[in-house]
């Protein structure tokens, strides 16, 4: 039963591992002097403290790159589940070859584990191989990354460690899952990816931002966490901060909510909308004169604040254990569903 399912299986895993062996040769090759550049940049950048701007422009200079590799891990699994678990039995159903294996003293229960174990091993394999090496070569750029692209943000966080290889796992078991219930090729794979995609939407909007309780803070205001002022010339003169989706002495943190508050708690401005604040724009430290380092201290003595909600760095790796876990339950279930629902509804 292995040597069928190999037989069956064979192309495209030989195509796979080609393709992850051009991969790994050209990470290999480009890694040593990408993080060769960042640490000789940082020892630099040290000395004039100028950092800020060397991680603005490493980061702006390897971007293309550090998205497309970000992107193959992401896709990975869904290909797993699109071309290797939705046909899995759904192939051998419609051209009724299933009933000749059985016919030849190998039980269901055995033909499926055999196909389960095997392909599933390596849709695993090959996700956990590409994420580790991906996450090896671009963690300088992790750590120069703009807040948009720091590891904790949705986009990022799903393409680092280990949290492919639960999503292999989970769409791999999914597509099998859904090609034995609809019993027809092409409409299991279109469903397979449907519902991977939303599963894969709802998790960072839904849950992972509640698997920790977030930690909630306030802060002065300065150039981490402001990404601009700007002046509105109404009777008023109403200055207006645009706060980054950062906040001070975190760095790389996910913030799930940032908004300016007044001395009293009160909310003037925040998640994406800028805080408006009634104060002379004509004279004083915030006259167009005065620069931006002054403003903000005078805002700050105002009592001006950012309160942000967020996510910090280092649970990086108790969010990828717990998020693996969750679709490694996931997975068993549906696991289970398919060996009861071969057993008592597949003939």
């Amino acid at each position: 039963m292995i040597w069928l399912t190999w037989r069956q299986f064979r192309g495209s895993a030989v195509m796979t591992a080609a393709v992850l062996a051009v991969l790994a040769v050209a990470l290999g090759l480009t890694g040593p002097g990408l993080a060769s550049s960042y640490s000789a940049g940082v020892a630099d950048c040290v000395q004039d403290d100028t950092c800020g701007r060397f991680y603005d422009r490493f980061f702006d200079d390897h971007q293309l790159p550090f998205l497309a590799l970000t992107l193959v891990v992401l896709l990975l699994p869904a290909l797993a589940g699109l071309f290797w678990g939705a046909p899995l039995i759904t192939r051998e159903l419609e051209a009724g070859t299933h009933l000749l294996v059985w016919n030849q003293s190998i039980t269901r229960r055995r033909w499926l584990a055999v196909k389960l174990a095997f392909v599933g091993l390596a849709a695993v394999v090959a996700a956990c191989l590409c994420g580790l090496a991906v996450t090896w070569w671009s963690g300088p750029l992790d750590k120069s990354a703009v807040p948009e692209f720091a590891l904790m943000a949705p986009l990022v966080f799903g393409a680092r460690g280990i949290a492919p290889m639960g999503y292999a796992a989970f769409a791999f078991v999914l597509g099998v899952t859904v090609g034995m219930l609809v019993r027809r090729m092409l409409p299991a794979m279109a469903l397979t990816l449907a519902l991977f995609a939303v599963v894969q939407l709802a998790m960072p909007l839904l849950v992972r931002p509640h698997l920790m309780p977030p930690v909630t803070s306030t802060f002065e205001l300065g150039e981490a966490n402001v990404g601009g002022i700007g002046v509105e010339r109404d009777e008023g003169q109403t200055l207006h901060i645009v706060l980054k989706q950062a906040v001070p002495g975190h760095p790389g943190a996910w913030v799930l909510s940032s908004e300016l508050v007044d001395p009293s708690g009160r909310a003037v401005g925040g998640d994406g909308e800028p805080g408006g604040i009634t104060m002379s724009t004509t004279s004083g430290p915030c006259a167009p004169s005065g620069g931006m380092e002054m403003c903000l201290a005078e805002v700050n003595r105002l009592g001006y604040r950012q309160r942000a909600a967020f996510q910090p760095l280092d649970r990086f790796w108790p969010f990828q254990w717990i998020e693996t876990g969750i679709y490694a339950v996931l997975t068993a279930c549906l696991t289970w569903l398919c060996f009861w629902w071969i057993r008592r509804r597949v003939s």
